[in-house]
């Protein structure tokens, strides 16, 4: 089977697939004949177990531990339930929180923040640890700084076929034959080509939270 089979037949990216390879959470044979990764059955359930676990949360290293046999599933869930339990209770402290400030009933010109934040830091060195969505903040600058490095090797691009084009026609004695100089002034193109795609899948791990896209699953 292949991994576009297995794509569609489990619902896992083939992204995801690669990823898990190469944290030796799935290791399909080779077809002896020209190398490439055969999939079967084994790998397509053990696919469907690592997206069941990563559905729920569980870190890699602890799926890790019950494919090797160190823990079992019970094992597993009794160390992510108290993860779980340990995130609940971090969420019941942010409502009680949210729950606090819509009590005042002020304006936001009015909130005495700093008093806010020291009262949060306390809850954090208790063990509480509270949603923080600055990290979000910075995604346009992220952006532009993909789309300014696309952009720029672009134009470089651009300039090398305007160059090349410029000196055939200059010395058109010295210029390569027609193939050959189509050829030449034809890889540029291929590496602009190789950056907007880069570009749109840069664009892509950003939207859905960086190199964590294996994450989802």
């Amino acid at each position: 089977m292949k991994i576009n089979e297995v794509e569609a037949q489990v619902g896992v990216t083939k992204k995801n697939i690669r990823f898990y390879e190469e944290q030796g959470l799935l290791k399909p044979g080779r077809n002896l004949q020209n190398g490439y990764r055969e999939y079967g059955e084994r790998e397509v359930e053990q696919l469907r177990q690592i997206k069941l676990l990563r559905k729920l949360g569980v870190p890699l290293e602890e799926i890790r531990q019950m494919q090797s046999g160190v823990h079992t599933v019970a094992d597993g869930m009794r160390r992510h339930l108290v993860t779980l339990e340990r995130e609940e209770r971090n969420l019941e402290q942010a409502i009680d929180f949210c729950q606090t400030l819509k009590d005042r009933e002020v304006r936001l010109d009015d909130l005495d923040a700093g008093e806010l934040l020291e009262k949060m830091e306390e809850l954090e060195r208790a063990g509480t640890t509270f949603l923080n969505r600055q990290k979000d903040d910075t995604r346009p600058i992220r952006y532009a700084g993909a789309v300014a490095m696309a952009l720029l090797m672009s134009a470089i691009m651009v300039g090398v076929i305007i160059l090349m084009a410029w000196g055939f026609t200059v010395d058109p004695e010295d210029a390569p034959p027609l193939p050959l100089a189509a050829v030449l002034m034809a890889l540029p193109g291929v590496v602009i080509l190789g950056v907007i795609l880069s570009l749109v899948q840069r664009i892509g791990e950003i939207r859905k939270g960086e190199e964590d896209d294996a994450k989802n699953y």
